[in-house]
């Protein structure tokens, strides 16, 4: 379909990449993936690495969702810190996850083992907006490196010139453990190694309807059926067209990306090349190019309507951040959707042989090829990583098919507006 948000410099400056087409031999595998973003893509590299056979179905085309059009930013952990996730689970559960998910960095090993080419850079801070926020945030650091030997660098109001030109920030915590990277050329990288690894991809093609067939689950597609032993649903933020009772579990809000054109003074908006997000509840992120564009993202919108221009949307946001280039030329500006669950944390199972993961809540861009690694492990008979995941609490948004969304709505207005209010 045409995509009206997708008119990003990701899009204009990502790896070449030629349409697979639906090949229509032999519609059986071991596992059919549904979905061509991180999590679909780096399971089934790692089933063929195992030695499953694997074809892997999209709609539309590699990295078409948030997998191939978010900020890019790489930062570890969960959206719940590491101090909310012991108080809530306790300490063995948290040193489980702790070691997932900030610790074992998936994408950085999947770059070097393949050699993919997708401007990965180093660093990532969270820049606070409040004094408050700065507090909680100096709190956790010493947190992270008295309980889990963590080192991240807290950084006072009076040193953020460091890291970035902008008076709005009351502090903040570098990750150098964090980073950025060209979103849509790592998810054609991991496409391009999945398919050396034997993958067979049909882009264009949609899968509607997984199916329990009594010698296993297959998927129904515009074309054919897939038999296969194992499914794996990666569809995120349309996994409700899929399987709808899955769809219950969390609701797509739009968020929206510019690039400018390339900047003379991006080195001093960002002296340390750190992607940088920040501390509101509806956040700015934001991070330098190779070509040192700065992309950004500003503002959130809970209608499925974009709008009319997308460049005008973000530009006060950046503008706000960055007063000194106000009026710089914006050369892109594109969107798409965030499936968002009840507690921001993902929601990853099984169910028999069928597995999935969704809702990973904006803070994706690392866990999902992890999930996408674990649920291959599973597969293959090792589910205790996976189990780790596969555990955390979830539960369905309230109101049912008609009201979910405007309930949902409701509460995540009120919580932009106590941005607003301080």
């Amino acid at each position: 379909m045409t995509d009206p948000l997708n008119h990003s410099h990701y899009a204009a400056t990502a790896h070449a990449w030629r349409p697979r087409a639906f090949d229509g031999d032999n519609c059986s595998c071991d596992v059919a993936v549904i979905g061509g973003g991180f999590t679909g893509l780096s399971a089934a590299l790692a089933c063929a690495e195992r030695g499953f056979s694997v074809i892997l179905i999209e709609r539309e085309h590699i990295g078409f969702g948030a997998s191939g059009r978010n900020g890019g930013q790489l930062i570890p952990g969960l959206r719940w810190t590491a101090s909310e996730l012991e108080e809530e689970f306790g300490r063995d559960r948290a040193d489980a996850l702790f070691d997932l998910c900030w610790r074992d960095n998936r994408v950085k090993a999947r770059i070097e083992k393949h050699g993919l080419v997708c401007d990965l850079k180093a660093g990532h801070l969270e820049a606070a907006w409040t004094p408050k926020d700065f507090d909680a945030m100096r709190r956790e650091a010493d947190y992270l490196a008295d309980r889990f030997s963590y080192r991240t660098d807290v950084v006072a109001k009076p040193d953020m010139g460091v890291h970035i030109a902008s008076p709005l920030y009351h502090g903040g915590v570098h990750d150098p453990q964090g980073g950025h990277f060209h979103p849509l050329s790592y998810a054609i990288g991991l496409a391009q190694a999945a398919e050396a690894a034997g993958v067979r991809i049909w882009e264009n093609e949609r899968a509607y309807r997984i199916t329990d067939d009594p010698e296993g689950p297959g998927v129904m597609t515009d074309r054919t059926h897939v038999g296969a032993r194992f499914v794996i649903d990666a569809t995120d933020s349309w996994i409700g067209q899929v399987e709808p009772d899955l769809g219950r579990y969390t609701v797509p809000i739009m968020n929206y990306n510019i690039a400018t054109a390339p900047l003379a003074n991006a080195d001093d908006l960002l002296p340390s090349d750190a992607a940088v997000a920040d501390s509101r509840f509806v956040l700015n992120y934001f991070r330098l190019s190779a070509d040192k564009r700065l992309i950004f993202g500003g503002g959130e919108r809970y209608s499925q309507t974009p709008p009319r221009d997308i460049a005008a949307f973000v530009r006060p946001f950046m503008a706000e951040v960055f007063p000194q280039i106000a009026n710089a030329k914006i050369d892109y500006g594109w969107g798409g959707a965030v499936a968002v669950t009840m507690n921001r944390l993902p929601h990853i199972g099984r169910r028999g042989n069928v597995f999935f993961a969704h809702g990973f809540s904006g803070h994706g861009a690392l866990v999902t090829t992890l999930a996408g690694e674990l649920i291959a492990e599973a597969m293959a008979g090792t589910a205790e990583r996976f189990d780790v995941l596969a555990n955390l609490p979830s539960r369905p948004f309230p109101g049912g098919k008609w009201l979910r969304r405007p309930l949902a709505t409701l509460g995540l207005l009120y919580y932009a507006m106590k941005d607003k209010l301080g």
